[in-house]
C-alpha cells in the first residue's frame, strides 16, 4: 500500500491477518508489516510455503471446474475467502457455468472491501458477501446477503479451503464443519484443503503451535480425513493438494512434503 492509502476503519495492521498474510505468500500488495513479518518467519522454517499456496489455488480451480463442470454444481459457499486474486471461485464456476451463485464470507474487512469491488458477477450468475467468521456458523447460514443470494433446498458447494488449520481443537472444528454440512441438501458438496503436520519438522510445527502466528492447529492425514465422516470422497479421495486430479497442470508436480497440505472433495447423501 502507498503511503496515501489509508486501511479501511476497524483493520488492526499490527497483526498478522491469515488473508493478508496468504497474499503476500502470492506476492500480492494487499499486507502490512505485521503479515509479512509473521509470512517470512513462516517461510524461514519452510520455505515452500510459497508452493503451498499457489497449489492450493491450483486446487480451487480443478475442485470448482469439477463440482461446475462434471457436478453441475451452480451454488457455491465460500467461506474464508482471502484477498482477490486470479481464479476466484466465482470466476472459475461462471465460465463454465454463467448462472452460477457465489457467496463469499471473511471476517477481514480489508478482504470484504477488495471483495466487493472486484469479485463482481456475470450479468445471469450472482455473487455476495457475508462479514463473518468461521466460527459462527449461524450467523453465515442466515445472513440475509445468504439467503438471497442461495437456494439452500437445493445442491450447494462449500468450499472450505486453507481455513480449518485456522480453527483450534477449542472451538470444535469438526461440530462447525457438521453444522454447514447438515445445512446443505443431498447432493451437495464439502470442499476441503488443509495444512498437515505430516511433513514439517517439529521445530516449525512448535512455533505454529505456538500461537505467535494466530490460532490454529496442524492436523495430520486422519485427523483431516474426519472432516469427511459419513460422506461420499470423490476419486482420488483425501490427496497431496498438488496430487488432486492434476493430470493436465504442469509436470513434474510438487512433492508432499513441498506442499505440506491435503486436499478432498466429498459428495454430501443423507447425512448418518
Amino acid at each position: 500500500m502507498g503511503a496515501q492509502e489509508l486501511p479501511p476503519p476497524a483493520i488492526d495492521t499490527t497483526v498478522a491477518h491469515p488473508a493478508r498474510r496468504y497474499d503476500y505468500w502470492l506476492g500480492g500488495k494487499d499486507n502490512f508489516a505485521a503479515d509479512r513479518e509473521s509470512g517470512d518467519a513462516i517461510a524461514t522454517q519452510f520455505p515452500a510455503i510459497r508452493t503451498a499456496v499457489v497449489e492450493n489455488r491450483r486446487f480451487l480451480r480443478r475442485a470448482v471446474s469439477f463440482l461446475a463442470g462434471q457436478a453441475g454444481i451452480r451454488q457455491f459457499l465460500d467461506i474464508g475467502t482471502g484477498l482477490p486474486t486470479a481464479n476466484n471461485t466465482h470466476e472459475v464456476a461462471q465460465a463454465l457455468a454463467p448462472a452460477s451463485r457465489i457467496v463469499y464470507v471473511d471476517n477481514d474487512p480489508l478482504v470484504l472491501v477488495h471483495a466487493r469491488a472486484l469479485l463482481t458477477s456475470s450479468a445471469a450468475g450472482a455473487t455476495a458477501y457475508v462479514d463473518a467468521d468461521l466460527r459462527e456458523p449461524e450467523k453465515i447460514l442466515e445472513a440475509p446477503e445468504l439467503r438471497r443470494t442461495l437456494d439452500l433446498s437445493q445442491p450447494v458447494a462449500l468450499m472450505l479451503l486453507a481455513i480449518l488449520h485456522f480453527v483450534p481443537e477449542g472451538d470444535d472444528p469438526y461440530a462447525i464443519v457438521r453444522r454447514l454440512v447438515g445445512a446443505l441438501p443431498p447432493g451437495s458438496y464439502l470442499v476441503v484443503s488443509h495444512a498437515t503436520s505430516d511433513y514439517l519438522p517439529p521445530e516449525l510445527i512448535a512455533d505454529i503451535s505456538s500461537g505467535r502466528h494466530g490460532q490454529g492447529r496442524l492436523r495430520t492425514r486422519d485427523e483431516i480425513a474426519r472432516f469427511f465422516d459419513g460422506l461420499e470422497l470423490i476419486p482420488p479421495g483425501l490427496a497431496p493438494v498438488a496430487e488432486w486430479r492434476a493430470e493436465d497442470e504442469p509436470a513434474p508436480r510438487p512433492a508432499p512434503a513441498e506442499t505440506a497440505m491435503y486436499a478432498g472433495v466429498a459428495r454430501i447423501g443423507e447425512l448418518r
